[in-house]
Protein backbone atom coordinates (compact mmCIF):
# COMPACT_ATOMS: atom_id res chain seq x y z
CA UNK A 1 0.00 0.00 0.00
CA UNK A 2 1.23 3.39 -0.39
CA UNK A 3 0.76 5.73 2.22
CA UNK A 4 1.24 9.52 2.43
CA UNK A 5 1.31 10.23 6.30
CA UNK A 6 1.51 14.24 7.18
CA UNK A 7 3.68 15.55 10.70
CA UNK A 8 1.68 17.22 12.96
CA UNK A 9 2.12 20.73 14.23
CA UNK A 10 5.51 20.06 16.00
CA UNK A 11 6.90 19.50 12.58
CA UNK A 12 8.58 15.68 11.31
CA UNK A 13 10.05 15.09 14.43
CA UNK A 14 11.92 11.50 14.81
CA UNK A 15 8.28 10.02 16.01
CA UNK A 16 6.79 10.72 12.61
CA UNK A 17 9.89 8.67 10.85
CA UNK A 18 9.61 6.14 13.64
CA UNK A 19 5.65 5.79 12.14
CA UNK A 20 6.62 5.20 9.16
CA UNK A 21 9.28 2.54 9.60
CA UNK A 22 6.16 0.79 11.51
CA UNK A 23 4.38 1.63 8.40
CA UNK A 24 7.53 0.36 6.35
CA UNK A 25 7.90 -3.10 8.34
CA UNK A 26 4.47 -4.01 7.90
CA UNK A 27 5.08 -3.80 3.76
CA UNK A 28 4.05 -0.30 2.33
CA UNK A 29 5.27 1.98 0.88
CA UNK A 30 5.75 5.51 3.10
CA UNK A 31 6.10 8.94 1.62
CA UNK A 32 7.03 11.46 4.65
CA UNK A 33 6.44 14.99 3.07
CA UNK A 34 8.02 17.41 4.72
CA UNK A 35 5.39 20.75 5.33
CA UNK A 36 7.58 22.78 7.14
CA UNK A 37 11.10 23.07 5.91
CA UNK A 38 12.94 21.11 8.17
CA UNK A 39 10.84 23.48 11.34
CA UNK A 40 10.53 21.02 14.07
CA UNK A 41 9.50 22.03 17.86
CA UNK A 42 8.76 21.25 21.38
CA UNK A 43 5.16 22.52 22.05
CA UNK A 44 2.15 23.18 20.31
CA UNK A 45 2.65 26.84 20.77
CA UNK A 46 5.57 26.85 18.69
CA UNK A 47 4.34 24.69 15.99
CA UNK A 48 0.93 26.36 15.84
CA UNK A 49 3.27 29.80 15.00
CA UNK A 50 4.69 27.87 12.58
CA UNK A 51 1.66 26.87 11.11
CA UNK A 52 0.46 29.85 11.52
CA UNK A 53 3.94 31.59 9.52
CA UNK A 54 2.98 29.28 6.69
CA UNK A 55 -0.20 29.70 6.17
CA UNK A 56 -3.31 27.48 5.79
CA UNK A 57 -3.18 27.39 1.97
CA UNK A 58 0.37 27.20 1.74
CA UNK A 59 0.45 23.79 3.87
CA UNK A 60 -2.05 22.45 1.60
CA UNK A 61 -0.26 23.56 -1.33
CA UNK A 62 2.96 21.38 -0.32
CA UNK A 63 0.51 18.47 1.05
CA UNK A 64 -0.81 18.59 -3.02
CA UNK A 65 2.56 18.77 -4.60
CA UNK A 66 4.02 15.58 -2.77
CA UNK A 67 1.25 13.71 -3.12
CA UNK A 68 0.44 14.16 -6.61
CA UNK A 69 3.33 12.23 -8.15
CA UNK A 70 2.06 9.48 -6.16
CA UNK A 71 -2.03 9.28 -6.07
CA UNK A 72 -2.22 8.12 -9.83
CA UNK A 73 -1.64 4.60 -8.46
CA UNK A 74 -4.18 5.25 -5.32
CA UNK A 75 -2.85 6.48 -1.73
CA UNK A 76 -3.79 5.72 1.82
CA UNK A 77 -3.31 9.67 3.33
CA UNK A 78 -2.45 9.58 7.13
CA UNK A 79 -1.66 11.78 9.66
CA UNK A 80 -1.16 13.25 13.32
CA UNK A 81 -2.67 16.13 14.41
CA UNK A 82 -2.74 18.68 12.02
CA UNK A 83 -1.15 16.55 9.95
CA UNK A 84 -4.51 13.97 10.12
CA UNK A 85 -6.59 17.36 8.79
CA UNK A 86 -4.42 17.87 6.14
CA UNK A 87 -4.73 14.37 5.30
CA UNK A 88 -8.84 14.04 5.13
CA UNK A 89 -8.71 17.47 3.39
CA UNK A 90 -6.81 15.49 0.64
CA UNK A 91 -8.37 12.21 0.71
CA UNK A 92 -11.91 13.72 0.26
CA UNK A 93 -10.53 15.57 -3.06
CA UNK A 94 -8.81 12.60 -4.45
CA UNK A 95 -11.25 10.00 -6.25
CA UNK A 96 -8.19 7.23 -6.20
CA UNK A 97 -7.79 7.77 -2.33
CA UNK A 98 -7.56 3.97 -1.12
CA UNK A 99 -7.95 4.81 2.98
CA UNK A 100 -7.46 7.38 5.61
CA UNK A 101 -5.90 7.28 8.60
CA UNK A 102 -6.44 9.51 10.60
CA UNK A 103 -4.42 9.77 14.46
CA UNK A 104 -5.25 12.68 16.92
CA UNK A 105 -7.17 14.96 14.60
CA UNK A 106 -9.76 15.47 12.51
CA UNK A 107 -11.14 18.19 10.13
CA UNK A 108 -13.94 20.62 8.83
CA UNK A 109 -15.91 18.26 6.10
CA UNK A 110 -17.12 20.01 3.08
CA UNK A 111 -21.03 20.40 2.39
CA UNK A 112 -20.50 18.70 -1.28
CA UNK A 113 -17.82 16.04 0.52
CA UNK A 114 -19.02 12.70 -1.54
CA UNK A 115 -16.66 9.66 -1.35
CA UNK A 116 -17.99 6.22 -2.81
CA UNK A 117 -17.26 4.05 0.86
CA UNK A 118 -14.18 5.79 1.36
CA UNK A 119 -12.85 3.43 4.12
CA UNK A 120 -11.44 5.80 7.37
CA UNK A 121 -9.98 5.19 10.86
CA UNK A 122 -10.21 7.65 13.67
CA UNK A 123 -8.29 7.69 16.98
CA UNK A 124 -7.86 9.90 19.43
CA UNK A 125 -7.31 10.83 23.18
CA UNK A 126 -10.75 10.06 25.07
CA UNK A 127 -11.39 13.12 26.16
CA UNK A 128 -8.94 15.00 23.75
CA UNK A 129 -8.92 19.28 23.56
CA UNK A 130 -8.37 19.40 20.51
CA UNK A 131 -11.20 17.05 19.33
CA UNK A 132 -14.38 17.69 21.49
CA UNK A 133 -16.67 15.16 22.03
CA UNK A 134 -19.62 17.24 20.10
CA UNK A 135 -17.51 17.97 17.44
CA UNK A 136 -16.44 14.16 17.23
CA UNK A 137 -19.93 13.17 17.21
CA UNK A 138 -21.06 15.94 14.30
CA UNK A 139 -17.93 15.12 12.12
CA UNK A 140 -18.50 11.45 12.25
CA UNK A 141 -21.97 12.01 11.08
CA UNK A 142 -20.45 14.25 8.49
CA UNK A 143 -17.73 11.80 7.58
CA UNK A 144 -21.06 9.04 7.05
CA UNK A 145 -22.96 11.97 5.13
CA UNK A 146 -20.11 12.12 2.90
CA UNK A 147 -20.33 8.40 1.91
CA UNK A 148 -17.14 7.22 4.68
CA UNK A 149 -16.56 3.83 6.14
CA UNK A 150 -15.80 5.21 9.04
CA UNK A 151 -14.48 3.49 12.35
CA UNK A 152 -13.49 5.59 15.40
CA UNK A 153 -11.33 4.21 18.29
CA UNK A 154 -10.93 6.39 21.57
CA UNK A 155 -8.68 6.03 24.19
CA UNK A 156 -9.20 6.93 27.85
CA UNK A 157 -6.87 8.61 29.25
CA UNK A 158 -4.08 9.40 26.89
CA UNK A 159 -2.99 12.23 25.96
CA UNK A 160 -3.54 14.24 22.83
CA UNK A 161 -0.88 13.48 20.61
CA UNK A 162 -0.36 9.83 22.53
CA UNK A 163 1.83 8.32 20.04
CA UNK A 164 5.13 10.37 20.17
CA UNK A 165 7.36 8.42 22.86
CA UNK A 166 9.30 12.09 23.28
CA UNK A 167 6.05 14.25 24.60
CA UNK A 168 3.85 14.47 27.71
CA UNK A 169 1.16 12.96 26.05
CA UNK A 170 2.81 9.64 25.72
CA UNK A 171 1.03 6.75 26.66
CA UNK A 172 2.54 3.62 25.66
CA UNK A 173 -0.37 1.35 25.60
CA UNK A 174 -3.09 3.21 24.23
CA UNK A 175 0.17 3.63 21.52
CA UNK A 176 0.40 -0.11 20.71
CA UNK A 177 -3.23 -0.63 20.43
CA UNK A 178 -3.19 2.14 18.03
CA UNK A 179 -0.81 0.44 15.70
CA UNK A 180 -2.00 -2.82 16.06
CA UNK A 181 -5.92 -2.10 15.10
CA UNK A 182 -4.23 0.90 12.48
CA UNK A 183 -2.16 -2.22 10.70
CA UNK A 184 -5.08 -4.43 10.69
CA UNK A 185 -7.18 -1.89 9.00
CA UNK A 186 -4.09 -1.24 6.04
CA UNK A 187 -3.58 -5.13 6.03
CA UNK A 188 -7.32 -4.80 4.37
CA UNK A 189 -7.59 -2.31 2.16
Amino acid sequence: MNIMLFHSAYGPRPAVHAAADRLRAAGHHVHVPDLYDGQTTGTVEEGMAIKDRIGKEELLKRAVMAAAPHSERGLVYAGFSLGASIAQTLALGDEKARGLLLLHGTSDIAPNASVDELPVQLHVADPDPFEPQDWLNSWYLGMRRAGADTEVYRYPGAGHLYTDPDLPDYDEDAAERTWAIALGFLEGL
